[in-house]
C-alpha cells in the first residue's frame, strides 16, 4: 500500500512574526519600567521622609512570608506527584477509557508535574506574604502580666501567640490536603489505584504515600482542635463573647476528645501504611466524623436546651462577670469615675455664679455650621478652600486659655488649568484661622484671632504656608535654584488689607514668612490670574519636604508614575527641584506607621511656631480574651460622620497609643509612644526600633493642643452604654442599658441623618459637683429603648479630661480621666431629643422663627450642646440665619437656652442666661459684650464702617424679643427692608465692597428690629 503524502516536501514549522516579538518585548519594557518606577518612588519617599525602615521592613517580611508560602505549598505537592508517578506500576492494566487519558496527558505531563505546584505555590506565597504583621508581632511579643480566666495563660498568647499557631496549622492543613488529593489523582491515572468491579486495588507505594499523608492531616486536626479549644475565649457566637457555661462544660471538652480521637485514627493510617490493612482506619474515620457530630454539635446543643436554658441567669452569671471585667479592661473603660449627679430643674437666680469658667466659655460658634461663613470672610481667593468640618481647639490668649474654632486655608487647585498652573504655581495653601468660640461680632460673624493674608493676629508668628494638608494636590513640584520664584504665595492686594487690618486690632500684627519671596508680575501666559493690581506675591519652598527631582532617571520614573511627561520635559523642573506628594496627614502617618489604626478627625494647631496636624493613632485586635466584639467602623458612625467603609473592622481592644504630627510646611512625620504599657506598641516598637519617640520629647506647646480622641472616645462611650453595669445579674437583665441619643437637629430638621447618634463635642467644662473646669469631650445617654415606649430623658453624662498640660514631656495626671455621671431616676431630666422638641413647639421661639425666615431667609439650628453647670443640665442652641439665594452663608443670630422645663431666646448667650435664670445667671458668658445693636470695640467686623444710619442701641429685654431701635413702620415695609437690605449685602459680598456690606448689614439689623416690634 503506497503512502499518499510519499514524496511531498515537509511542512516547514510556523514562525513567530517579528512584529509579535517586537510588541512583546515593548510590553514587557514597560510593564518593567512601571514597576521600577513604582518601587523606587516608593524607596525615595521613605527615605526622605526618615522611614525608610519601615518600608524594608515590610518588604523583607512579606518576602520571606512569600518564600515560605510558596515553598511550604509547592515543594510538598511537587514530591506528592512526582513520587507517585515514579512509583506507578510499571505493569498496571488499564482500562481503555483509563489508556486514552493517559495518552492525552504525557505530554503535558512535565509541564503540569513543575507548573501545578509552581500555581498553588504562587496562591500560597501571596496569602502567607499578606500575613506579615501577625508573624513579626509573633516574633516580637512580650507577656502583658495579665492572665485569662479559663485557662489561665498570659493575654499574650490570644493576642499574639494562637493566630500564627493556627494560621500555621491551617496552612499545614490545606498544603496535606492537597498533596493527598494530587498524589491519589497521579496514582489513579498510572494504574496505582484501580477498580475491579467493587473490588479496589491499591498498590503499596500508593497506600504508603496516602497513608502517610493522611497520618499528617489528622495528627493536624488534631492539633487544630487543641487550639480551637482557646479560641473559644474570643469567639462570638454565643450571647456574649467568651467561653460560655456550653463552651465550658461542653464545647471545650468535646474539642479535647476530638483531639484524642483524631490522634488515634492517625496512628491507625500509620499502622495501615505497613500492614495494607484499611479496615480499621476506615472505620475509625467513620465514627470520628460521627463523634464530631455528637460532641461538636449535638452535646453542646442538649447542655444548652436542657440545663443552661432552664437557669440561664444563675449558671452564666461568672461566665458574665468574665466579660464584664474583659470588656472594661480591654476598651479602658475599667477606672472610669462614676458619679451621681442629683441634678436640680428649677432655674434660681444666680445658679452659675459658681460656674463661672464654664459659662464663660460655652461655645456658640458651631464648627460643623460656620465653615461657608468663613470661606466668604476669609477665603480670599477662589484658589484657596476651607474644610467643611472646622476644628475646636484652644489657645492662650492674654493669659486665658480660649476654646477656639479654625481651620487651615488650604489650597484649591479644581478650578485650575494647565500643567504649569496646577503642578508649580498653586502649591500650597495659606494659613490657619481662628475664632473665638464664645463669641460674635455684631453682625453675628465669628470674631477672629488669627485671620488674614499674611496672617495675623493673637498667635504670635508662625509659618503660614500649608503644603501638606487634606485638599493639596495629588503633586506639586515647589523648590530650587531660580532665578525668580514661581509659586503663588498670596495676592498682592490681600497684604495691603491685612497690614490695614492688623493696624486697627491691638496686638495684632503680620506673621514673618520664610523662604524666597518676592511680588512679580506674571509674564508668562501660564502664570496665576492676575488681581486688580497685575502683580502677585511669589516663593519658593525652602525645607526638605520631597525627594529631589536630581537627575533624568528620576525625573523619568515620577512621569512614569503620575503618567505626566511634563515632570520630564518641562524646563520649569530645576536642579534642587522637590517633588511633593502623598500629602495628606493621615496617609502619611498611615504609611509610615501601617500597624495603625487612624483617627478620622485630623486637626491642625500653632505648635512651635508651625502649623502642624495632630493625628491620632490606635492599636486594636479582636483576640482580647472574653472582651467583647464590636464593630469599630459602625460605632464611630454619627450625625457628623457618616459611614465611609462598608467593610466591618472588628475589635475587642483598642489603645490610643500613638500621638502623631505632621508638619505643614515641610510633612516631616514624628511618632510618639503615648501609651508604652501597650503590649501591641511594645511589639511594634521592637519591628520598627527607633521609629518611636518618648512622650518626654514633646513639648509643652504641643501638649497644649494634644486632646482625647473622638473615635476613640465614641467607641467607649457606646461600650459603657451596656457595660457601665458591673452587677452580672442586673448586666445579664439589661435592665439599665443606655444609648447615645439621636443627633435632635438632624432629626427636627428630617434629614438623611435623623437616625444617627449625636455627636461627642469639645468644651470646657466641669464633669461633677466639686470638678475644675477643664477642656473635655463629652455625650450624654438616654434609656436604650425603642418604639413607642421609648423615654428621651437624661440617664448619664460622659465626659473625658482632654487637658494633656502644656510642660515639656510632661502629660497631666488627670488627662483621659473618664467620668460617668449618673442621673436620677426619680425626676427626669428632659433629653436632647425632648429639649429640641420643646424649642421646635414653643409658641414665642416658633413665632420669632418664622420672622426669621421671612424675606428670603434660612433659620439652621446649631449644635445643641449640654452643660453640668447650676447643679442641673443647661442645654444651649445657637440659631444660625442665611439666605435662601444669591450669596449665602450662616449668621448667628439667636441663642436659645433650656434647664429644666425653661427656656430662653435672645439675642446673646448672657442675655438668654440671664432670661432663663430670673434675670441674673450669676456669670457672665463669653458674648456678653456683643449685642446686635451695639458694637463690640475689641473684635473687628468686616462689615463695620464706623457711624451707623439706623440709630439702633438698645438691646433685647428679658421677655426674649429684641427691642425696637428703628421706625414704627408696619410689618409688610419691614419685611419689605429686610428683603432689599439682604440683595445689598449679597451684591456687596460679591464686589468686595465691604463699606456698603456694614451698610447692609446694619440696615438689615434694623428692619429686623423693626419687623419684631411690629409684630
Amino acid at each position: 500500500m503506497t503512502d499518499q503524502n510519499a514524496g511531498a516536501p515537509a511542512a516547514s514549522p510556523r514562525r513567530i512574526s517579528p512584529l509579535a516579538i517586537t510588541v512583546v518585548l515593548v510590553v514587557l519594557l514597560i510593564l518593567g519600567f512601571l514597576a521600577v518606577a513604582s518601587v523606587f518612588t516608593e524607596v525615595l519617599w521613605y527615605r526622605q521622609v526618615g522611614y525608610l525602615p519601615v518600608l524594608t521592613t515590610q518588604w523583607i517580611a512579606a518576602a520571606v512570608m512569600f518564600l515560605i508560602g510558596f515553598v511550604g505549598m509547592a515543594v510538598p505537592l511537587f514530591f506528592a506527584i512526582d513520587i507517585a508517578y515514579r512509583k506507578r506500576p510499571v505493569y498496571a492494566r488499564l482500562t481503555a477509557q483509563l489508556d486514552r487519558y493517559q495518552e492525552l496527558f504525557e505530554p503535558l505531563r512535565r509541564l503540569v508535574k513543575w507548573a501545578l505546584p509552581a500555581a498553588f505555590g504562587l496562591f500560597a506565597g501571596i496569602s502567607t506574604a499578606t500575613q506579615w504583621q501577625r508573624a513579626l508581632l509573633w516574633l516580637n511579643s512580650e507577656p502583658t502580666g495579665e492572665k485569662d480566666p479559663q485557662f489561665g495563660f498570659d493575654v499574650s498568647f490570644y493576642l499574639f501567640d494562637l493566630p500564627i499557631l493556627q494560621g500555621i496549622v491551617g496552612f499545614a492543613s490545606a498544603v496535606a490536603l492537597i498533596a493527598l488529593i494530587a498524589g491519589v489523582a497521579t496514582s489513579y491515572l498510572y494504574g496505582g489505584i484501580s477498580f475491579s468491579g467493587r473490588d479496589v486495588r491499591v498498590s503499596k507505594a500508593t497506600r504508603i504515600q496516602a497513608a502517610v499523608i493522611a497520618t499528617l492531616y489528622l495528627a493536624l486536626q488534631a492539633v487544630s482542635l487543641w487550639l480551637d479549644q482557646y479560641a473559644s475565649l474570643t469567639e462570638t457566637g454565643g450571647r456574649w463573647t467568651g467561653a460560655l457555661f456550653q463552651d465550658v462544660h461542653a464545647v471545650i471538652p468535646g474539642k479535647q476528645i476530638l483531639a484524642g480521637i483524631a490522634v488515634i485514627v492517625a496512628v491507625l493510617f500509620l499502622v495501615t501504611a505497613f500492614t495494607g490493612k484499611w479496615r480499621l482506619p476506615v472505620i475509625g474515620t467513620a465514627l470520628f466524623l460521627v463523634s464530631s457530630i455528637v460532641l461538636g454539635v449535638g452535646y453542646p446543643w442538649a447542655v444548652q436546651q436542657f440545663q443552661v436554658g432552664p437557669d440561664e441567669k444563675s449558671l452564666e452569671a461568672e461566665y458574665v462577670e468574665r466579660n464584664i471585667e474583659a470588656t472594661r479592661a480591654a476598651y479602658g473603660i475599667d477606672d472610669v469615675e462614676v458619679e451621681r449627679y442629683d441634678a436640680v430643674t428649677d432655674a434660681e437666680p444666680g445658679a452659675l455664679r459658681n460656674d463661672a469658667v464654664t459659662t464663660a466659655n460655652i461655645r456658640i460658634i458651631d464648627p460643623e455650621i460656620v465653615s461657608p461663613t468663613f470661606s466668604q470672610l476669609e477665603q480670599i481667593r477662589q484658589y484657596y478652600k476651607f474644610p467643611s468640618s472646622l476644628n475646636v481647639d484652644r489657645y492662650e490668649i492674654d493669659g486665658e486659655v480660649e476654646d477656639t474654632v479654625s481651620a487651615i486655608r488650604d489650597i484649591d487647585i479644581s478650578d485650575q488649568d494647565g500643567w504649569y498652573n496646577r503642578t508649580l504655581v498653586y502649591t500650597h495653601g495659606y494659613g490657619l484661622v481662628a475664632a473665638f468660640g464664645n463669641q460674635r461680632s455684631p453682625g453675628g460673624e465669628p470674631v477672629f484671632l488669627e485671620n488674614g493674608i499674611p496672617t495675623s493676629g493673637k498667635l504670635g508668628e508662625f509659618e503660614p504656608r500649608v503644603y501638606f494638608g487634606t485638599n493639596s494636590p495629588e503633586y506639586s513640584i515647589v523648590g530650587g535654584e531660580r532665578d525668580r520664584a514661581i509659586e503663588l504665595d498670596f495676592p498682592a492686594d490681600a497684604e495691603s488689607s491685612a497690614e490695614a487690618s492688623a493696624e486697627n486690632e491691638e496686638g495684632a500684627t503680620p506673621a514673618e514668612t520664610s523662604g524666597e519671596q518676592e511680588t512679580v508680575e506674571p509674564e508668562s501666559t501660564e502664570a496665576p490670574a492676575e488681581n486688580e493690581e497685575g502683580r502677585q506675591n511669589m516663593t519658593t519652598f525652602s525645607g526638605d519636604g520631597g525627594p529631589e527631582l536630581s537627575n533624568l532617571f528620576t525625573k523619568l520614573i515620577y512621569a512614569l508614575k503620575f503618567q505626566d511627561m511634563e515632570v520630564l520635559l518641562s524646563g520649569a523642573v530645576v536642579d534642587g527641584s522637590q517633588i511633593l506628594y502623598d500629602r495628606d496627614p493621615v496617609d502619611r502617618v498611615q504609611k509610615v506607621a501601617p500597624y495603625l489604626t487612624i483617627d478620622g478627625a485630623p486637626y491642625a494647631s500653632v505648635v512651635d511656631n508651625r502649623i502642624v496636624w495632630i493625628v491620632d493613632g490606635y492599636t486594636t485586635s479582636s483576640d482580647y480574651p472574653y472582651s467583647e466584639v464590636t464593630d469599630m467602623n459602625e460605632l464611630t458612625v454619627d450625625a457628623d460622620n457618616e459611614r465611609t467603609d462598608p467593610l466591618p473592622k472588628p475589635v475587642n481592644y483598642i489603645r490610643n497609643s500613638v500621638k502623631a504630627t505632621v508638619d505643614a510646611y515641610d510633612g516631616s512625620v514624628n511618632l510618639y509612644a503615648w501609651d508604652d504599657e501597650d503590649p501591641l506598641l511594645k511589639a511594634w516598637g521592637n519591628i520598627f526600633p527607633d521609629t518611636l519617640k518618648s512622650v518626654s520629647e514633646m513639648s509643652g506647646d504641643l501638649l497644649a493642643h494634644v486632646r482625647y480622641p473622638s473615635d476613640l472616645f465614641k467607641v467607649q462611650r457606646a461600650m459603657l452604654g451596656e457595660y457601665h453595669v458591673t452587677d452580672a445579674d442586673a448586666f445579664y437583665s439589661a435592665e439599665d442599658r443606655w444609648r447615645t441619643p439621636n443627633d435632635p437637629v438632624s432629626s427636627s430638621s428630617g434629614g438623611n441623618a435623623q437616625t444617627l447618634a449625636q455627636p461627642p463635642y469639645y468644651l470646657t467644662l466641669a464633669a461633677g459637683a466639686d470638678a475644675e473646669p477643664n477642656y473635655s469631650i463629652y455625650s450624654t445617654y438616654i434609656p436604650d429603648q425603642q418604639g413607642e415606649g421609648s423615654r428621651d430623658i437624661l440617664t448619664g453624662y460622659l465626659a473625658a479630661n482632654s487637658n494633656a498640660g502644656s510642660k515639656d514631656g510632661e502629660v497631666s495626671d488627670e488627662y483621659g480621666t473618664l467620668k460617668l455621671l449618673t442621673l436620677p431616676k426619680g425626676d427626669p431630666i428632659p433629653g436632647p431629643g425632648q429639649v429640641q422638641n420643646s424649642f421646635t413647639t414653643d409658641s414665642e421661639v416658633s413665632r420669632l422663627l418664622n420672622i426669621l425666615r421671612q424675606g428670603e431667609s434660612q433659620v439652621i439650628s446649631g449644635n445643641l450642646l449640654t452643660l453640668p453647670v447650676g447643679g442641673g443640665l443647661l442645654y444651649v442652641q445657637p440659631v444660625y440665619v442665611k439666605a435662601s439665594s444669591g450669596t449665602s452663608f450662616p449668621i448667628l443670630q439667636k441663642v436659645l437656652v433650656a434647664f429644666g422645663d425653661q427656656i430662653a431666646f435672645e439675642d446673646t448667650l448672657d442675655e438668654a442666661l440671664d432670661a432663663l435664670f430670673g434675670g441674673d445667671s450669676g456669670a457672665s458668658a463669653g458674648d456678653g459684650g456683643t449685642t446686635t445693636t451695639t458694637e463690640d470695640p475689641t473684635t473687628e467686623d468686616p462689615g463695620d464702617t464706623g457711624d451707623t444710619d439706623s440709630g439702633d442701641s438698645g438691646s433685647a429685654d428679658t421677655g426674649g424679643t429684641a427691642g425696637s431701635g428703628g421706625s414704627n413702620a408696619s410689618l409688610d415695609e419691614a419685611l419689605r427692608e429686610m428683603q432689599q437690605a439682604i440683595r445689598d449685602r449679597d451684591k456687596a459680598m460679591q464686589d468686595g465692597d465691604w463699606t456698603a456690606f456694614g451698610d447692609a448689614d446694619e440696615r438689615l439689623r434694623a428692619a429686623l428690629e423693626d419687623a419684631l416690634a411690629a409684630e
